[in-house]
């Protein structure tokens, strides 16, 4: 019984490991398409909108800072630091 226990998590700890490895290898292959795809918009002069940039703006003029960061999170789904890089470029 013991060994058959030592087999199965044996098994769960690979599997897992597994899986964690293809998400980190997808992670990279996204950042890098994200990469080029900023390349080329910058490349053509293209600007990203952003929704609620006014509001956003007016935040950040306001010294509302963490909340500024917070509507640019809702208005585009951005994580923490890039909401945070993307509200301290707007000054």
């Amino acid at each position: 019984m013991d060994t058959a226990l030592l087999f199965l998590t044996c098994v769960v700890i690979l599997g897992v490991a597994s899986i964690q490895t293809r998400q980190a290898r997808s992670d990279r292959r996204v950042a890098r398409v994200e990469r080029k795809l900023d390349q080329v918009m910058r490349h053509l002069g293209l600007d990203e909108e952003v929704p609620r940039e006014d509001e956003i703006r007016a935040l950040v003029r306001d010294g509302k800072q963490v909340q500024a960061i917070r509507l640019y999170r809702e208005a585009t789904g951005a994580d923490l630091v890039e909401a945070k890089q993307a509200v301290d470029r707007l000054d």
